[in-house]
């Protein structure tokens, strides 16, 4: 076999610029990659920029996989897809247009991934997808292919010591797999900083019982380890290294043995030090048989299981006939539940002939069988960003990886939550770009969709997201469809790292408008209208009641909650539902308010932040937070609090009556107000004299507390 070409045609202009991106000594472009380092840190960016990653399959799923990687600032990325691209694509497959029908997906696609990132070359694989071109690669994700092709690219990695990661969507179902080998290693399993804490005591005896300071919750788990510094008393524990830890409660845990150690007397901290983990992952036919969910709904506990059975069958069904089975076609979908009814376990899980858990798995089933060759910008954005991360994960060992399977589905998006399957000419092809849309939501719910009017608040990272799902979508692009997006940011280079919708030559424009710009080439019927005008009490002639009237909904993209908490309040006036969402770091919310059924977003807050008691700032600082609190008060009372004093009593009549009901502080304001109001220096002579004084008193305080004696002896 003969190792295949691989094209770079659109990236070999980078050559010098990805040179200066070599992993030895390598080069982090701080300005491009700063949000993200926050999140991995330099070590795990370092190890991304080693990492070679090829993508097969470049249908929805696959281009969204592929755009989130080069995003992330790996060494490369290859695509691999010779097949023909077609009308049906354009629902989910944004970087493809309608004159790239019929060219090779990956071909056509190639170019446009390689503008998102200058430092990712982007190339295409050509010929056989051999096992010697896989053991090119430290990472491989494939899409859309069959499971006798996913093993045997499998088998291939293993070999080769590269990481797997299969992921696949059906219509308003998707899976993703991962298998990183037999030995995986997780250097930081979380991504948090790790803990710390001041002691009150440890115990002498067997358990050696520690703990904390009763201000601050230890936040540690069992099997986590921690190390000590600065113990008085039992100063062996003192750089003696990391030891495993047993919780007891939030402010104790136990140590192990202490009993031949010194008696503990005061001090000391405990720092939690992160442990390297390893990480056994079973191959694909293995994984098939004997399946490791992690569950991705608990409202739905028995759907991976049931999902896991239908996947399969679906590809049973796809080896007999050569395509998957045909929208709303009854036999094709009795066919998949019999497939799936043959496979092991199937009757714990798909329940009994005639019993209701069998009424419904067969439902699901019958859904999954209808549209799976539906393809939804939505399911493809969910999965692409978590087999993106994975792909993350594989190359820097930061957060734990899947482990092994995660099943998540949408049937509720169904007409009446899926209940009844959809008519044949529903869901039957029409020529049109939504006809993978169509085939599983139905052309009902397209022409519904196509005349919504929305209002999207904020072109950031969530809101390039927002308008392509909704480009794909045709949201606002039928009879009577608009879009609004406003935001007054203008584009930096940091933003380029994640909002995709912005190149290196849009920085410095206003996001909307290039956001717009970037939704009109992916889908010349978007309707999409760019403001720069915040949406607040001052714009309200701007959004007006017209405005707000001929809304469908509101869709937050915004970076801070007062400007969420006032759309919140107009959608509650008008009546209007409301997306909000968030992201912070590999963290993220979404919150559905919908009016008379939901809660809306003030409803609900966080909690505040802990305060401070004024005694540990006092008498008891013991962390770096109380010293600057402790400053901050100093600095107000030195500075702040005398203006104010001396305001209210120059422009209060009832000051001095009010303060006589404030015996704890009367004396000390009027101290203050003498010393402002009547003491107070007046010429610049004065103003000298007096901080002369003020700097000779200091000194004295300070030489006399640090020398115990006169400054003048």
């Amino acid at each position: 076999l003969t190792a295949p070409s691989i094209h770079n045609r659109s990236t070999r202009q980078m050559a010098d610029t990805v040179q200066d991106m070599e992993t030895d000594g390598a080069k982090i472009d701080e300005a491009l990659y700063s949000r993200q380092l926050y999140v991995l840190g330099h070590e795990a960016m370092r190890k991304m920029m080693a990492s070679s990653v090829l993508i097969v399959g470049l249908r929805g799923l696959g281009v969204e996989i592929a755009k989130n990687v080069v995003l992330g600032g790996v060494k490369s990325v290859t695509l691999y897809d010779p097949a023909p691209a077609t009308l049906a694509d354009l629902s989910a497959q944004f970087f493809l247009r309608e004159e790239d029908v019929g060219k090779r997906r990956a071909t056509a696609t190639a170019p446009r991934l390689a503008e998102l990132n200058q430092y990712v070359p982007v190339a295409e694989l050509e010929g056989d997808l051999t096992a010697d071109a896989i053991a090119s690669f430290g990472i491989v994700v494939v899409t859309g292919a069959p499971l006798g092709e996913a093993t045997r690219i499998n088998e291939a990695c293993r070999k080769s010591g590269g990481r797997f990661i299969l992921a696949d969507t059906y219509g308003l179902f998707g899976g993703l797999f991962c298998d990183f080998g037999a030995a995986f290693e997780v250097v930081d399993a979380d991504g948090e900083e790790p803990v710390s804490g001041m002691l009150t005591s440890v115990s002498q005896d067997e358990e050696g019982i520690v703990t904390m300071h009763d201000e601050t919750r230890h936040g540690l788990s069992d099997g986590d380890h921690v190390c000590f510094t600065e113990v008085q008393g039992m100063t062996e524990l003192n750089g003696s290294g990391s030891r495993p830890i047993k919780v007891l409660g939030p402010f104790s845990f136990s140590i192990g043995d202490t009993s031949g150690y010194g008696a503990y007397t005061s001090g000391g901290y405990m720092h939690q030090v992160k442990q390297k983990q390893s990480v056994s992952f079973l191959p694909l036919p293995q994984a098939l048989a004997a399946p490791d969910f992690l569950v991705s709904d608990f409202a739905k506990f028995e759907r991976p299981m049931q999902l896991h059975l239908g996947f399969q069958a679906l590809d049973a069904y796809r080896s007999a006939h050569g395509q998957l089975p045909p929208p709303s076609d009854a036999d094709a979908a009795a066919e998949v539940l019999t497939r799936a009814r043959e496979l092991p376990g199937a009757v714990e899980s798909l329940g009994a002939a005639g019993s209701p858990e069998a009424e419904a798995s067969e439902r699901l089933l019958r859904n999954l069988a209808s549209g799976a060759r539906g393809e939804l910008a939505p399911m493809c954005a969910i999965f692409g960003g978590m087999a993106a991360q994975e792909v993350m994960k594989a190359a820097s060992g930061k957060f734990m990886p899947l482990k092994q399977w995660l099943y998540f589905d949408a049937e509720e998006c169904l007409p009446a939550d899926g209940k009844e399957a959809l008519p044949p000419a529903e869901t039957a092809p029409r020529g049109s770009r939504y006809d993978s849309q169509a085939a599983a939501l139905g052309w009902s719910t397209q022409e519904k969709l196509g005349s919504l009017r929305y209002l999207l608040v904020g072109a950031g990272a969530i809101g390039c997201e927002m308008l392509k799902n909704w480009a794909m979508m045709g949201i606002g692009c039928g009879e009577g469809g608009h879009v609004t997006v406003t935001d007054p940011d203008t584009i930096e280079k940091s933003n380029l790292n994640r909002q995709f919708l912005f190149r290196p030559w849009d920085v410095t424009k206003a996001k909307s408008a290039c956001a717009a710009a970037a939704i009109g080439a992916m889908n010349p019927a978007a309707k999409v209208e760019a403001r720069l005008d915040r949406v607040g009490a001052e714009t309200e002639g701007i959004f007006d009641d017209a405005f707000w009237g001929r809304l469908s909904g509101v869709c937050n993209a915004l970076d801070n909650v007062q400007a969420r908490l006032y759309v919140d309040q107009r959608c509650i006036y008008y009546q209007k539902s409301l997306l909000e969402s968030g992201t912070l770091g590999p963290k993220g919310n979404v919150q559905v308010v919908v009016p008379k059924l939901t809660e809306s977003y003030g409803s609900s807050r966080d909690p505040p932040e802990k305060s401070i008691p004024v005694c540990t700032l006092k008498n008891f600082p013991n962390q770096i937070e109380h010293t600057i609190q402790w400053s901050r008060d100093c600095f107000e009372g030195l500075f702040r609090q005398g203006a104010e004093d001396v305001n209210a009593y120059l422009s209060q009549p009832d000051f001095l009556p009010n303060l006589e009901r404030q015996p704890g502080v009367r004396k000390t304001t009027l101290e203050a107000l003498a010393a402002n109001l009547v003491d107070k220096p007046i010429s610049l002579e004065q103003c000298v004299v007096w901080l002369i004084t003020q700097l000779i008193n200091l000194l004295i305080r300070s030489t006399s507390r640090s020398r115990s004696s006169s400054v003048w002896s």
